[in-house]
């Protein structure tokens, strides 16, 4: 029987100089979830949103030293609870290095984070179709919230709706 390689597994956050980095895996992602033609993002507006203007934050997983995924979240605020929660808009882990753990300690990262912050609530959105996450999902214990339907305005209905 072949000795299972040891690797060394961290996880750091993004800093300024990652904006390229955060950038590939927003564009990994995308392709991952069939939607490359929504990103309108760039790495400029990365370095300015996330990393000057810290509307969101990143942290980077890397396994011996190398980037192999990220996750990005930013503060919500829960009128309910009464406290700030965390809304992890992106965890994503290089097909190469799924099923080593990798995204469990991704999540478990952000959720720590999420109670030393003393946050009620950890929440994201998973498309319907992604099973593999879903189930991931569900084995750590998360439920999802089938009666509320999420909305969005966006581009010329946003401006719109604005009176733009």
């Amino acid at each position: 029987m072949k000795e299972q390689e040891k690797h060394t597994f961290t996880i750091r956050p993004a800093c300024r100089e990652d904006a390229a980095l955060v950038f590939y895996f927003i564009r990994q992602i995308a392709i991952y979830e069939h939607m490359l033609d929504e990103v309108k993002n760039t790495e400029e507006m990365v370095r300015k949103v996330v990393f000057d203007e810290k509307h969101a934050e990143a942290v980077i997983a890397e396994e011996d030293g190398k980037p192999v995924g990220f996750a990005l979240f930013f503060t919500t605020y829960s009128t309910f609870v009464g406290r700030p929660g965390i809304h992890l808009e992106d965890l994503f882990v290089e097909k190469e290095h799924r099923g080593k753990g990798y995204g469990k300690l991704l999540l478990q990262h952000v959720a720590k984070l999420a109670v030393e912050r003393g946050c009620g609530r950890l929440e994201w959105c998973c498309l319907d179709w992604n099973e593999p996450s879903l189930r991931f999902y569900r084995s750590l214990g998360a439920s999802s919230l089938d009666e509320w339907i999420d909305f969005r305005l966006q581009g010329d209905t946003l401006k719109k709706v604005a009176g733009r």
